[in-house]
């Protein structure tokens, strides 16, 4: 049945009519993938946790060499060639495995120096001393010795040094010369992870695909980066790097979308253009960025004076602006 109208009821028009519900906005991305990343690769395992891998690693080892020992003794019982084809087998593994341990020292003696000269050349500004600033200039010198994509730098800062009697334009004539090509090549290096990894989040729809391009894009791009400046982390070496790069990132908020450029960019019109994916992708290439001038930071011998520090916002310009035009063409 229907009810008859009330009388002196206006006539229904569009103007009476209730509003149409607005569709529920999608959330903005937020770069998980990213997140993700330097959350596993800034926490630290609690001291349980290490006395457990500790032991859990000697008994492997302590049960491994018995065997191969075992093994190798009773092979020279049945018959002393064999027994002396594995004795000799076994020594070259050890070998190989003193030469691996040497060359981890070795790498991590190189990022300790890097964070020395760092630390030389804070001190060396703060108190203006010209006598430090030489001889930080001189360590520089005596670090990049022997790299022919540093010869041009190291032969124009030694004519220039004597003639300079500041320390503070001393350490910036050394960063115009010495790490200007280096910062172009760290630069590089961050532009194609984060294209890499933005374009992984956007094409490809698997679900552990972009943490696993985040996870290896990310260690790829701070080995290499420590690589230009001088470290060359071993694999112990860059773990470490990467968790010191991290943690920073954590600790300072640097991670989480929402803040400069991150929401300008999350935010903007081009990802109006395209899809969430394209969206997520965005803001973990940006992410990406963010950990590569972390890195360079980190890495460098010297802080950024003279040299601006690459801003993150062109960074990701440079780096995504070709891939997001062929996915919307």
């Amino acid at each position: 049945m229907v009810e008859p109208e009330p009388e002196g009821a206006p006539d229904p028009s569009p103007a009476t009519a209730p509003p149409v519900p607005e569709p529920e906005a999608e959330p903005a991305p937020t770069g998980q993938a990213m997140q993700t990343v330097a959350a596993l690769a800034a926490r630290r395992a609690s001291p349980i946790a290490r006395l457990f891998w500790w032991a859990f690693t000697g008994l492997v080892a302590f049960i491994v060499s018995v065997a191969a020992w075992d093994f190798v003794t009773g092979l020279l019982d049945r018959s002393t060639i064999l027994g002396t084809v594995a004795l000799s087998l076994l020594g070259l593994v050890l070998l190989a495995l003193a030469l691996l341990a040497l060359r981890e020292m070795a790498a991590f003696a190189r990022l300790r120096r890097l964070d020395d000269l760092h630390k030389e050349a804070d001190a060396a500004l703060a108190a203006a001393d010209l006598g430090a600033a030489r001889k930080l200039v001189d360590h520089l010198i005596g670090l990049y010795r022997g790299r022919e994509d540093t010869r041009w730098g190291r032969e124009k800062l030694a004519e220039r040094a004597e003639d300079i009697f500041d320390a503070d334009a001393l350490l910036a004539q050394a960063e115009t010369d010495l790490l200007a090509p280096l910062d172009a090549a760290a630069i590089r290096e961050i532009e194609a992870a984060a294209r890499q990894v933005a374009a992984v989040t956007a094409l490809v729809p698997i679900a552990l695909a972009d943490l696993f391009a985040a996870l290896t894009a990310n260690l790829r791009m701070i080995r290499r980066i420590a690589e230009i400046y001088g470290g060359r982390g071993g694999i112990l070496g860059s773990l470490r790097l990467t968790r010191a790069v991290m943690t920073h990132l954590v600790a300072t908020g640097a991670v989480a979308v929402g803040d400069d450029l991150i929401g300008t960019v999350a935010g903007g019109g081009m990802l109006a253009r395209v899809s969430r994916r394209f969206g997520e992708g965005v803001v973990n290439g940006a992410l990406t960025a963010r950990v590569g001038v972390a890195a360079m930071e980190v890495c460098r011998p010297l802080p950024f004076r003279r040299q601006r520090r690459p801003s993150v916002s062109a960074l990701v310009k440079r780096a995504l602006t070709g891939v997001f035009n062929r996915a919307e063409g």
